[in-house]
């Protein structure tokens, strides 16, 4: 069982939704871009943005509940870097220390986890840098098909604007119901343009890097992943699931797959895809059992 919810008003331009589930047993969480704060079974952590596929191992019936941020917006309020909380999680009393104890003390005694960190966001968070929210919004762009991909770099790279884009709320609603794991902290050197004629190419992937967890280029892959997992339903074949998600070709689509989900493109969307319906008057063609 897995639900979402809106945030509450205080934490809308932070938060995508709040969530709550039983986990069923061990499962694969791919990764969508984004930070969460999870409470249960006995702690309270943040989970980092991932690059790959992990294996969540929570017992059978573990209730989880959780806050995910919208991307880019978990640095400023938990006061640290995303990139150093990358394919990783970390508990609330490592990150904050006694404050961390505390509250994580308060949240797994019953308050809502929404409130608790609602008090932070009112102490701490900043507003999101406009550079990052512009690269973000052009990408998740470009990901939906509003723009192609050398239109979106362009944009990127500030060289012209796109009214009626708003900033990326996540990179699809992929769950990611996170279990504890050692952290990694390896440096993504994704190549990205200046996002503003002031800014050179490389202090704009360091914003975009501390405030998303990884650089413009992991984004792009990461959203083209999660676009092709919500057209999986509508698409019949991977062969028309590539090309309607914005890969080259099938093998592009394999490639990434493998790279992001650990399996195989028949694997992973296997049961996702809606197969053609029988032409009419096949079933009637076809040979008599005998």
């Amino acid at each position: 069982m897995y639900s979402e919810s809106p945030p509450p008003h205080s934490l809308r331009r932070l938060v995508r939704c709040r969530w709550e589930s039983a986990e069923p047993g061990p499962k694969r969480i791919v990764p969508d871009g984004c930070v969460d704060v999870v409470a249960g079974a006995g702690q309270v952590f943040v989970a980092g943005p991932d690059t790959t596929a992990w294996t969540s191992v929570f017992p059978p019936g573990t209730r989880l509940r959780g806050l995910r941020f919208r991307p880019g917006a978990a640095a400023a309020m938990l006061g640290v870097g995303a990139d150093e909380l990358r394919d990783s999680r970390v508990s609330l009393p490592d990150l904050w220390n006694r404050r961390g104890a505390a509250l994580a003390d308060e949240i797994l005694s019953g308050r809502d986890l929404a409130d608790a960190m609602a008090d932070i966001a009112t102490e701490q968070a900043a507003a999101a840098d406009p550079v990052v929210e512009r690269m973000l919004a052009h990408l998740a762009a470009e990901s939906a098909g509003i723009l192609g991909q050398g239109e979106g770099e362009a944009l990127t790279a500030g060289q012209s604007t796109h009214p009626g884009v708003r900033p990326s709320s996540n990179a699809a609603g992929q769950s990611t119901h996170p279990g504890m794991r050692p952290p990694s902290k390896a440096a993504d050197h994704s190549a990205c343009p200046p996002a503003q004629p002031s800014r050179s190419e490389r202090q704009a992937r360091r914003l975009f890097t501390l405030a998303v967890g990884y650089g413009p280029a992991t984004y792009r892959r990461i959203l083209r992943l999660q676009r092709a997992i919500a057209l999986a339903p509508a698409t019949a074949t991977l062969a028309e699931l590539a090309v309607a998600a914005g890969y080259s070709d099938q093998p592009h689509l394999t490639r990434e797959c493998r790279a992001l989900t650990g399996l195989t493109p028949g694997a992973y969307f296997a049961g996702r895809l809606t197969p053609p319906p029988n032409p009419v008057g096949a079933q009637g063609n076809a040979p008599s059992p005998r």
